[in-house]
Protein backbone atom coordinates (compact mmCIF):
# COMPACT_ATOMS: atom_id res chain seq x y z
CA UNK A 1 0.00 0.00 0.00
CA UNK A 2 2.72 2.45 0.86
CA UNK A 3 4.48 1.59 -2.41
CA UNK A 4 1.63 2.35 -4.41
CA UNK A 5 0.82 5.86 -2.63
CA UNK A 6 4.32 6.58 -3.52
CA UNK A 7 4.37 5.60 -6.87
CA UNK A 8 0.99 7.15 -7.47
CA UNK A 9 1.41 10.50 -6.17
CA UNK A 10 0.23 13.15 -8.74
CA UNK A 11 3.24 15.16 -9.32
CA UNK A 12 5.18 11.80 -10.06
CA UNK A 13 2.85 10.90 -12.82
CA UNK A 14 1.77 14.23 -14.16
CA UNK A 15 4.46 16.42 -12.97
CA UNK A 16 2.99 20.05 -13.14
CA UNK A 17 6.59 21.20 -15.15
CA UNK A 18 5.72 19.06 -18.12
CA UNK A 19 2.02 19.26 -18.72
CA UNK A 20 2.90 23.42 -17.93
CA UNK A 21 5.44 23.38 -20.65
CA UNK A 22 2.96 21.06 -23.03
CA UNK A 23 1.10 24.45 -23.25
CA UNK A 24 4.06 26.43 -24.74
CA UNK A 25 5.03 23.98 -27.52
CA UNK A 26 4.77 26.08 -30.55
CA UNK A 27 8.85 26.03 -32.10
CA UNK A 28 10.51 23.10 -32.29
CA UNK A 29 13.03 24.22 -29.98
CA UNK A 30 9.87 24.21 -27.65
CA UNK A 31 9.52 20.42 -28.63
CA UNK A 32 13.23 19.91 -27.59
CA UNK A 33 12.96 21.81 -24.51
CA UNK A 34 9.96 19.43 -23.53
CA UNK A 35 11.90 16.70 -24.20
CA UNK A 36 14.65 17.52 -22.10
CA UNK A 37 11.80 17.96 -19.36
CA UNK A 38 10.40 14.53 -20.01
CA UNK A 39 13.70 13.02 -19.57
CA UNK A 40 14.48 14.92 -16.45
CA UNK A 41 11.52 14.46 -14.82
CA UNK A 42 10.68 10.44 -15.36
CA UNK A 43 6.69 9.61 -15.39
CA UNK A 44 4.36 8.03 -17.05
CA UNK A 45 3.44 11.57 -18.91
CA UNK A 46 6.83 12.17 -19.86
CA UNK A 47 7.23 8.70 -21.41
CA UNK A 48 4.21 9.24 -23.59
CA UNK A 49 4.91 12.85 -24.73
CA UNK A 50 8.62 11.48 -25.34
CA UNK A 51 6.77 9.16 -27.91
CA UNK A 52 4.74 11.27 -29.16
CA UNK A 53 7.53 13.56 -30.03
CA UNK A 54 9.42 11.21 -31.60
CA UNK A 55 6.77 10.45 -34.34
CA UNK A 56 5.26 13.83 -35.17
CA UNK A 57 7.07 13.73 -38.60
CA UNK A 58 4.34 10.39 -38.31
CA UNK A 59 0.36 10.80 -40.06
CA UNK A 60 -0.76 12.08 -36.66
CA UNK A 61 -3.90 8.49 -36.90
CA UNK A 62 -0.70 6.73 -36.25
CA UNK A 63 0.69 8.93 -33.93
CA UNK A 64 -2.24 8.50 -32.00
CA UNK A 65 -2.33 5.14 -32.17
CA UNK A 66 1.13 4.81 -31.17
CA UNK A 67 0.34 6.83 -28.41
CA UNK A 68 -2.76 4.80 -27.25
CA UNK A 69 -0.61 1.65 -27.39
CA UNK A 70 1.99 3.17 -25.06
CA UNK A 71 -0.90 4.78 -22.65
CA UNK A 72 -2.07 1.45 -21.91
CA UNK A 73 1.50 -0.21 -21.47
CA UNK A 74 1.79 2.83 -18.94
CA UNK A 75 -1.84 2.07 -17.18
CA UNK A 76 -0.36 -1.49 -16.27
CA UNK A 77 2.72 -0.07 -14.64
CA UNK A 78 0.46 2.48 -13.22
CA UNK A 79 -1.74 -0.78 -12.26
CA UNK A 80 0.86 -2.85 -10.85
CA UNK A 81 0.88 -4.02 -7.47
CA UNK A 82 -3.02 -3.50 -7.35
CA UNK A 83 -3.62 -7.06 -8.03
CA UNK A 84 -1.95 -7.59 -4.92
CA UNK A 85 -4.05 -5.82 -2.99
CA UNK A 86 -7.12 -7.67 -4.41
CA UNK A 87 -5.79 -11.29 -4.03
CA UNK A 88 -5.45 -10.33 -0.45
CA UNK A 89 -9.00 -8.95 -0.57
CA UNK A 90 -10.51 -12.61 -1.22
CA UNK A 91 -7.88 -14.06 0.63
CA UNK A 92 -8.28 -12.27 4.37
CA UNK A 93 -11.43 -13.24 4.99
CA UNK A 94 -11.22 -16.67 3.78
CA UNK A 95 -8.54 -17.21 5.92
CA UNK A 96 -10.73 -16.17 8.64
CA UNK A 97 -13.49 -18.56 7.89
CA UNK A 98 -11.19 -21.01 7.94
CA UNK A 99 -9.48 -19.92 11.87
CA UNK A 100 -13.86 -19.79 12.66
CA UNK A 101 -14.02 -22.98 11.65
CA UNK A 102 -10.52 -24.76 13.24
CA UNK A 103 -11.86 -22.63 16.33
CA UNK A 104 -15.40 -23.90 16.41
CA UNK A 105 -13.71 -27.65 15.72
CA UNK A 106 -11.27 -27.15 18.87
CA UNK A 107 -14.50 -26.19 21.07
CA UNK A 108 -16.42 -28.91 19.93
CA UNK A 109 -13.80 -30.88 20.27
CA UNK A 110 -13.15 -29.95 23.97
CA UNK A 111 -16.91 -29.94 25.16
CA UNK A 112 -17.77 -33.31 23.65
CA UNK A 113 -14.38 -34.76 25.49
CA UNK A 114 -15.11 -32.24 28.55
CA UNK A 115 -19.08 -32.07 28.44
CA UNK A 116 -19.96 -28.44 29.33
CA UNK A 117 -18.78 -28.42 32.63
CA UNK A 118 -15.42 -26.57 31.59
CA UNK A 119 -16.18 -22.88 30.91
CA UNK A 120 -12.78 -21.88 30.51
CA UNK A 121 -12.46 -24.08 27.56
CA UNK A 122 -15.29 -22.63 26.30
CA UNK A 123 -14.85 -19.41 26.50
CA UNK A 124 -11.31 -19.98 24.98
CA UNK A 125 -12.65 -21.32 22.31
CA UNK A 126 -14.88 -19.02 21.14
CA UNK A 127 -12.23 -15.99 21.72
CA UNK A 128 -9.77 -18.08 19.38
CA UNK A 129 -13.20 -18.40 16.60
CA UNK A 130 -13.29 -14.24 17.46
CA UNK A 131 -10.14 -13.97 17.25
CA UNK A 132 -9.80 -15.33 13.93
CA UNK A 133 -12.44 -13.29 12.43
CA UNK A 134 -11.06 -10.63 13.46
CA UNK A 135 -7.71 -10.96 11.98
CA UNK A 136 -8.95 -11.88 8.55
CA UNK A 137 -11.38 -8.31 8.70
CA UNK A 138 -8.64 -6.52 9.69
CA UNK A 139 -6.40 -7.36 6.77
CA UNK A 140 -8.98 -7.40 4.35
CA UNK A 141 -11.37 -3.93 5.47
CA UNK A 142 -7.52 -2.20 4.65
CA UNK A 143 -6.84 -3.37 1.73
CA UNK A 144 -10.65 -3.14 0.24
CA UNK A 145 -10.28 0.36 1.03
CA UNK A 146 -6.63 0.76 -0.43
CA UNK A 147 -7.44 -1.22 -3.58
CA UNK A 148 -10.87 1.13 -4.11
CA UNK A 149 -8.34 4.38 -3.70
CA UNK A 150 -5.69 3.37 -5.93
CA UNK A 151 -8.01 1.77 -8.68
CA UNK A 152 -9.94 5.29 -8.81
CA UNK A 153 -6.69 7.47 -8.78
CA UNK A 154 -5.28 5.56 -11.30
CA UNK A 155 -8.29 5.99 -13.37
CA UNK A 156 -8.25 9.46 -12.58
CA UNK A 157 -4.93 9.89 -13.56
CA UNK A 158 -5.08 7.95 -16.70
CA UNK A 159 -7.99 10.52 -18.60
CA UNK A 160 -6.07 13.18 -17.39
CA UNK A 161 -2.95 11.88 -18.93
CA UNK A 162 -5.19 11.10 -22.13
CA UNK A 163 -6.69 14.78 -22.23
CA UNK A 164 -3.14 16.32 -21.79
CA UNK A 165 -1.49 14.08 -24.90
CA UNK A 166 -5.02 14.82 -26.92
CA UNK A 167 -4.54 18.37 -26.29
CA UNK A 168 -0.77 17.87 -27.57
CA UNK A 169 -1.24 15.83 -30.21
CA UNK A 170 -4.22 18.21 -31.66
CA UNK A 171 -2.23 21.50 -30.97
CA UNK A 172 1.02 19.84 -32.69
CA UNK A 173 -0.87 19.08 -36.04
CA UNK A 174 -3.28 21.90 -36.12
CA UNK A 175 0.19 24.14 -35.98
CA UNK A 176 2.04 21.64 -39.00
CA UNK A 177 -1.44 22.12 -40.67
CA UNK A 178 -1.50 25.92 -40.97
Amino acid sequence: MVERALALRWNKVVPARIANAMDQCETPEDIERLRGLCGRYNSALGRLLLMATDHLDWPKTDNVEALQTAARNEIVRLERGLVVLEIIIGIAPLLGLVGTIAGMMTVFSDVGQTGLNDAAKLAAGIALILRATLIGLLIAIPSLIAWSYFSKKVEVLAVEMEALCDAFIRQQYARRER
